[in-house]
């Protein structure tokens, strides 16, 4: 191996030593104590909610809930994803992750549409808020919500299952903050329908999180190819720098999670005594330029033994 290459596998192997032993366990720690956070300031506001007669506090309550629910199941995943390969999984259980991200975006969408529903009803009907015990409730979600996004920051914020358990307690931030100014405008103005109007721009602001989530982590779970990683280049770039080689195809990427991008191809070589040589050049390239550890290279010296459809 040329010491570019030396360098760039050393490089590689230590990163993913990094991000598999580390980090993994600094998330599943930090996105459990979110949960705990999460679902026991819930069931005050829910309290609150019902005592001041606060939509905002309520869909924030719901919300909770709800998120309580994701963050328990992405710590979960994290837990899952610990568990060793078999004879069925292969790949073991590291596509949980990504599977919980996918769960949770979908608990999104339906959280935002939940409150925009109840926000139109209390437009047509208004209610009474008791503004105090509202922003007392509020700013103390406000504070648990901080702290709850403070533990998250430290996480791995490129983990898929992480980056759904941040979108999560974020929304609930929003929440809080929407809370507390719909409180502080009805204190001053009693201008009651705030609290819905509010709860609306939350519920947009969920909706555009929710969408972010679920097209990266549905993505990955439709095996398309990673972002980073163009087939149609790659083919043309193999072809160009590696002698010998007559053509690729047959080529296929996809990720088994955001950070373990995988690849298989067929190589036309011209001369058969160069099929290994060839076959640690690719895996070298693939690894140094595309962070790709684990390719299967099949390398052909005569017709492509898939056929010429498959190829």
């Amino acid at each position: 191996m040329d010491p570019d290459h030396q360098h760039a596998h050393q490089h590689h192997e230590h990163g993913h030593h990094d991000h598999a032993a580390h980090p993994h366990t600094r998330n599943e720690s930090r996105v459990g104590w979110a949960a705990l956070l999460t679902g026991g300031f819930m069931l005050v506001e829910a309290a609150g909610g019902l005592l001041s007669g606060s939509l905002a506090l309520l869909a924030d309550a719901g919300h909770m809930l709800t998120d309580a629910a994701s963050l328990t199941l992405a710590w979960l995943a994290f837990r899952v994803a610990n568990r060793p390969a078999d004879w069925r999984r292969t790949y073991g259980f590291h596509r949980f992750q990504v599977l919980a991200a996918y769960s949770n975006g979908l608990a999104l969408f339906f959280i935002a549409l939940a409150i925009g529903y109840e926000a139109l009803h209390r437009l047509r009907e208004p209610v009474q808020v008791l503004a105090g015990p509202m922003l007392a409730i509020a700013v103390v979600g406000l504070l648990i919500n901080l702290a709850a996004v403070a533990i998250l920051h430290g996480a791995e914020r490129d983990n898929l299952n992480v980056k759904g358990a941040m979108l999560h307690a974020l929304s609930d931030l929003f929440g809080s903050v929407a809370a507390i100014a719909a409180a502080l405008v009805i204190l001053w103005t009693g201008w009651t329908p705030i609290d819905p109007l509010l709860s609306v721009l939350v519920g947009v602001l969920i909706l555009r999180s929710a969408w972010s989530l679920t097209r990266e982590s549905g993505h990955i779970l439709l095996e398309a190819a990673p972002a980073h990683l163009d087939v149609r280049t790659l083919k043309e770039e193999l072809v160009t720098v590696m002698p010998g080689i007559e053509d690729i195809h047959h080529v296929h990427a996809w990720s088994l999670t955001q950070d373990r991008p995988m690849v298989t191809l067929h190589a036309k070589i011209r001369d058969a005594a160069d099929g290994g040589r060839i076959t640690a050049a690719i895996k070298g390239h693939l690894r140094a330029r595309y962070g790709v550890d684990h390719a299967t290279v099949e390398i052909e010296c005569a017709a492509c033994a898939d056929g010429h459809r498959a190829c």
